[in-house]
């Protein structure tokens, strides 16, 4: 590791960036070896960055010379041509950028190896010094690249950098790997670029293997001459831990391997990334020259073929997500603010790993992933093609040379989806001193079968059962609000129950949306290829986000329903591989929506090993059943919430029984015309028709509520024949009459004295399978303002997303989100489940709906209809505009049709087709249309 910032000793200020002169006191204090002395020619992310001197041969603003910012994708500065990997001019090559800067480094240089290093650049990248080349052309836009420039360098003295980019390579197998991809292709020097002071006799690099059994080596390469190299290891807290390791440099050699064995350490995992710094020092003659400092982690992977992957010693199933380096606002440039953010997320999510997709990533994102604890899966470029082998060669040692020590690497992959040139495979292990496994994503390659989206039963009843560890790389693709979350739950629960499951990755993190400073800065996902997220490019949050949270959590409630008899005990699973449920924090609510009254509790957390069952007591107060709900919150040993998972206390029809007022001071009138029922009561008008029963027209004091046309049963026939309208006491009742063959389905309207309607309508779906159970009402969605609802929220749902939601009373603003193309969630279009009532906030007046009915959907409006040439993504809705729903559609993703992703995907079911209204489904709702606030 290199000194950055301020050290020992100070720092020196050049043209504005820092070079730090860092030394490390070893021993009693009275030995000092310098560390490697670092310069930034460019900014450090995207947030800190450095204008340099640019001209753009092609495109916007092409032509001249001006200023861009360094790290950058020049697309995001207002060069030249956004194109996304599909594009059929993308792989022209027309596009190059020529940069120049202007640097000095201090004489105190002279003498010292300097490299200059660019940890990124968009493709072809052609470096010189004072005008004499560095090197060959560079060619790989994801590996981090370094040339001696000591010998051309004026020291104390101005010194012209000139860097030629080329978009495009001359090579096209690079093209292939990289270009040619289901991703935005951009330009640029995009990672930061700088000079690093190297001692005569220094360290060139290390390579760090801590086993989990305290096994301890590291291969050290150096340059120039030297003695000795020893390695000391401190604990977090920085305290030494164990004793020195050392090794003589044998002359003539230029590396050596360290070995040693550590008692006892705090292993890695990501549910407790316990990380080690180790420093080693080079000696001369007795001195210290040179220290490098080094992050790791003792940790053990092993593969046991035809059984599963190992961490540890424990199975592991992967519940991972692809990630592209992306941010809206700078394409590929990122920081470390947006790795933590990232990796946070995941972490939110439940996730334990992450697929380096279709590339390596910042260095700092793997810190990150290192420090806060995800499993990583590491990608050389290729995506349907792949690098031709002397290109191949060079960027995996550069990939390894990198990345190699990062104890969240579990996997290395060659390639993604046919973009394996087999020919590199052997580097993989030669260049790994931890011998970590590598896989080709999309094959049954090596020991695993990571094919991509599978079809559930196909994948369950077939790839399931053969003899490679089973570990889909991509599955479950998400597109717009399809996807992800939407069948989780199935396969989810098959991965855990099959011994040869890995568990498996989700395509992917976030939306690619790109600003487009072409086009007045709209966000761009090209079509329907870049809107695949969990969250949003601005990592807003999507339904799917929650449900992951759910179904990943490694706390596990089995289903439990506050009957009367509830004892306060919940079934529990540790789903965990680390942890015992004793190290995490439970507590509970109780909650009274109308008045907000609350009460709270701390729980005693069980003794529930990894993988073991066990319960979960509370105590609940004895007025326990006069709340509506109970929330019980799970948080782990690192203060971050697991999931709270939401009771129902109340039911709809107590609900209903509080909320519907039958009685009123006025009578009830009925009158007929040729063609409708008439009815008045407390002020408010209704009509229905005399010959469907259908609700034609409401109206109040206040005017018209243009709520009607409905119930229409769906999907199922409409037959409701034989109305009749008459007096039943004070109330007025419009009913249909039965017939088992042309009138099966039955509705009744009764109108109270209140003003308060109530429907019951007693129906059979139209087919065995069906995509809809319900009845539908038409209101006009341009007077919506909102709703205020009881029921879970406030994310809508489909038949196979359903989890992730909580259950109380809320508000949402009407918003026209179509999900992945806008992002102002949570959307209000859509499915909603077990409402208990709802208020519909009008631009005129609003109206309340009360149902008594358990597990109803309310439907709100349509989202826009999207398909592709394979059916696959189809948000489907019933007619009208408002419904009330017993049974909903799944919805597909990418590429699988919503029945093709488990038994929650598919139809509604209902079996039972006699026609007899005993045995009909029945939906029951009152209506308020008092214009009440």
């Amino acid at each position: 590791m290199v000194k950055e910032v301020a050290g020992v000793i100070g720092k020196t200020v050049i043209h504005g960036f820092f070079i730090v002169l860092g030394f490390l006191l070893l021993g009693t204090g009275q030995v000092k070896a310098q560390e490697t002395q670092k310069q930034y020619l460019s900014g450090t992310d995207k947030d800190h960055t450095v204008k340099w001197d640019f001209f753009c041969t092609a495109g916007r603003n092409s032509g001249k010379w001006s200023k861009i910012a360094v790290p950058s994708n020049w697309e995001l500065q207002g060069f030249g041509k956004y194109d996304y990997g599909f594009a059929k001019d993308s792989v022209k090559g027309k596009e190059k950028g020529l940069y120049k800067y202007k640097f000095k480094v201090p004489a105190a240089w002279n003498g010292k190896k300097v490299n200059i290093v660019f940890e990124g650049s968009m493709t072809d990248t052609e470096v010189k010094i004072n005008g004499v080349s560095a090197g060959e052309i560079h060619q790989g836009a994801f590996y981090a690249f370094r040339y001696d420039i000591s010998k051309l360098l004026k020291y104390g003295a101005s010194n012209l950098l000139e860097v030629t980019v080329a978009k495009h390579s001359a090579n096209k197998s690079v093209n292939e790997a990289e270009r040619k991809a289901d991703y935005w292709i951009f330009g640029g020097i995009f990672r930061p670029v700088y000079l690093e002071a190297l001692p005569e006799s220094h360290i060139e690099r290390v390579a760090v293997d801590a086993k989990a059994d305290g096994q301890f080596k590291a291969q050290v390469w150096t340059g120039g001459s030297a003695d000795k190299v020893t390695a000391q290891l401190y604990s977090e807290n920085g305290n030494k831990f164990g004793n020195e390791i050392n090794s003589a440099l044998a002359k003539g050699t230029s590396d050596v391997l360290l070995s040693g064995s550590f008692s006892s350490p705090e292993l890695w995992s990501p549910e407790f990334p316990n990380l080690y710094k180790v420093v080693f020092t080079l000696y001369k003659q007795g001195k210290a020259v040179h220290t490098v400092t080094q992050k790791t982690g003792f940790r053990t992977v092993d593969v046991k073929q035809r059984d599963g992957v190992y961490v540890n010693g424990v199975k592991i199933k992967f519940k991972g997500v692809n990630r592209h380096s992306f941010h809206p606002q700078s394409g590929r440039t990122t920081s470390k603010a947006i790795s933590i953010a990232d990796v946070n997320l995941m972490k939110d999510m439940n996730m334990n790993a992450v697929r380096m997709s279709h590339y390596p990533p910042d260095g700092h994102f793997l810190d990150v992933c290192d420090s806060l604890g995800l499993f990583v899966m590491d990608e050389l470029a290729g995506w349907h093609g792949n690098y031709d082998t002397p290109t191949g060669t060079k960027l995996v040692k550069e990939m390894m040379s990198h990345d190699v020590n990062h104890p969240s690497i579990v996997f290395w992959s060659n390639g993604n989806e046919g973009g394996h040139n087999r020919e590199l495979d052997h580097l993989f292990t030669e260049l790994d001193i931890q011998k970590r496994p590598m896989v080709h994503p999309w094959e049954d390659f090596n020991g695993f079968d990571t094919q991509h989206y599978r079809e559930f039963n196909y994948g369950i009843s077939n790839y399931m059962h053969g003899h490679s560890i089973v570990m889909p790389t991509e599955f479950l693709h998400g597109m717009y609000d399809g996807g992800h979350g939407a069948g989780l739950d199935d396969y989810w629960n098959e991965m855990l129950r099959h011994p040869l499951s890995a568990g498996g990755f989700l395509w992917d993190f976030a939306d690619q949306a790109v600003v487009r400073t072409d086009k007045n800065g709209i966000l761009d996902t090209d079509g329907n290829h870049g809107p695949d997220g969990i969250v949003g490019p601005y990592h807003e949050k999507e339904g799917s986000f929650y449900t992951i949270k759910e179904v990943w959590s490694p706390v596990f409630f089995e289903r439990r329903e506050m009957t009367e008899d509830f004892d306060g005990v919940f079934n529990i699973e540790n789903r965990y591989y680390y942890t015992n449920l004793n190290q995490c924090s439970f507590s509970w609510k109780l909650t009274k929506f109308k008045s907000a009254e609350s009460k709270t509790g701390v729980l005693a957390s069980p003794d529930i090993k990894p993988f073991e069952k066990g319960r979960l007591k509370i105590g609940l107060p004895s007025d326990w059943r006069d709340f509506d709900a109970l929330y019980i919150t799970a948080t782990d040993p690192h203060k971050r919430e697991l999931f709270t998972w939401s009771f129902p206390v109340t039911l709809p029809v107590k609900e209903a029984s509080a909320l519907v007022t039958k009685q009123g001071n006025s009578a009830v009138s009925l009158t007929e015309t040729d063609s409708l029922y008439h009815v008045q009561a407390n002020g408010i008008s209704l009509s229905f028709s005399k010959k469907s029963g259908v609700l034609r027209s409401v109206k109040n004091e206040r005017g018209v509520i243009p709520f009607n046309n409905g119930p229409v049963v769906q999907e199922g026939v409409n037959n409701f024949n034989g109305l009749t309208g008459k007096k039943d006491g004070d109330n007025v009742v419009i009913e249909s009459t039965f017939d088992r063959k042309t009138a099966y389905n039955t509705l009744q309207w009764t109108i109270y004295p209140s003003g308060w309607v109530k429907l019951h309508v007693r129906y059979f779906p139209g087919e065995y399978l069906t995509n809809f159970a319900g009845v539908n009402f038409s209101f006009p969605e341009s007077k919506m303002k909102g709703v205020e609802y009881m029921g879970m929220g406030p994310y809508r749902v489909w038949r196979n997303r359903t989890k992730g939601n909580k259950f109380g009373v809320w508000k949402k603003d009407y918003n026209n989100t179509e999900t992945g193309e806008s992002w102002v969630y949570p959307e209000f279009k859509g499915y909603h489940s077990n409402m208990y009532w709802c208020k519909f906030n009008t631009t005129e007046q609003p109206f309340t709906v009360v149902t008594e009915n358990e597990d109803l959907f309310l439907r709100l409006f349509s989202a826009a209809f999207k398909t592709d040439q394979w059916h696959n993504y189809e948000p489907h809705f019933p007619s009208g505009d408002i419904s009330f729903m017993q049974g909903i559609p799944g919805i597909g993703t990418k590429t699988q049709r919503s029945d093709r992703t488990g038994p929650m995907s598919m139809k509604n079911l209902f079996y039972d087709y006699e026609k007899e209204p005993a045995r009909a489904l029945n939906i029951v709702l009152y209506f308020d249309f008092s214009g009440k606030p």
